[in-house]
């Protein structure tokens, strides 16, 4: 009965994913415990929810690719990351219409501020992040665009998939411990705690709402541009700077003192968590569609006449 009731759960892309995630978790509580002792005795020092969360990865990568059969992760990615040099150029194109828009935001910022945000911190804080943005954006587009909205449109229609799939993408980016603790001796039960409290966080987000609300809206438009494409290129780019500017606004913080919650907005997000923000965002949801449309027509202008 139970082989019967695992295969009928495995038909649905949707329902394996919660079941990969169930035993990924599973693991993870079981693990992580064990890791942190093993951490703390190799003289390492790192909070356990930080452990925790890189064993969740792991186990959950590990849950991945024991379904990877009848989720068709291979099919997927296949799909996702297909025609790189066709699309090399989108994902350029992407991360610098992001950019300007991000550009837009610190322009405020700087205005507001009086001129205290010194453009030379901010360009150095961006070249330091600059190559771990692109591999988030390239990891994370993979993941939950090629990888999890493609997968759920086997389920739903294009919207429902969408829709879906950033609010897990909002979900997940919320998903944390709000306590910051080490572990020193094995506690048993200590990932289970973790999980209570990064799951009350989701029950409860309080004033981490508007960065919940920021963050799906960014699944929404990264969504939208994987849908249009049909590849991860150009929503991997516009992640990219969406995660560089994200990186780059301690800065404004720390320099612009305090600033509009028009502006910036509470959590460890503030640029997304703020109504400038969402605005920005559904502009650029607006104009993607006709973006490429220009952009198609225009290398398709480019090819006929070379053609002749």
């Amino acid at each position: 009965m139970i082989s019967v009731a695992v295969a009928r759960i495995t038909k649905s892309f949707t329902a394996t994913c919660v079941l990969a995630l169930l035993a990924g978790l599973g693991l993870a509580v079981l693990i992580a415990p064990v890791a942190a002792v093993g951490i703390f005795h190799m003289g390492f020092r790192f909070p356990f929810p930080r452990i925790f969360d890189r064993v969740v990865m792991l186990t959950l990568g590990l849950a991945l690719a024991y379904y990877a059969g009848p989720l068709g992760v291979v099919t997927l990615m296949r799909q996702g990351f297909g025609e790189p040099r066709r699309n090399a150029l989108r994902g350029l194109a992407g991360f610098v219409v992001v950019l300007v828009s991000v550009g837009v935001l610190l322009a405020l910022a700087a205005i507001l501020s009086r001129g205290r945000i010194p453009a030379g911190a901010l360009a150095a804080r961006a070249a330091t992040h600059l190559a771990g943005a692109v591999l988030i954006g390239i990891i994370e587009e993979g993941f939950f665009r090629a990888f999890l909205l493609g997968g759920m449109t086997r389920d739903f229609d294009r919207l429902g998939a969408l829709v879906t799939s950033s609010a897990v993408f909002a979900l997940v980016h919320l998903a944390r411990s709000p306590a910051r603790f080490y572990v020193t001796n094995f506690e048993p039960t200590v990932g289970i705690a973790n999980l209570e409290s990064s799951f009350s966080r989701l029950a409860c987000p309080g004033n981490l709402f508007p960065m919940l609300l920021g963050l799906f809206l960014v699944g929404l438009l990264l969504g939208e541009a994987f849908v249009l494409t049909g590849r991860i290129y150009l929503s991997a780019g516009m992640h990219a700077a969406l995660v560089l500017g994200a990186k780059t606004w301690p800065v404004v913080g720390h320099a612009g003192g305090q600033l509009p919650g028009w502006l910036a907005g509470p959590g460890p997000i503030p640029m997304v968590a703020a109504p400038a923000a969402w605005g920005l965002i559904v502009v650029l949801m607006v104009i993607l569609p006709g973006l490429l449309r220009r952009r198609d027509e225009n290398l398709d202008q480019r090819g006929l006449s070379r053609a002749s």
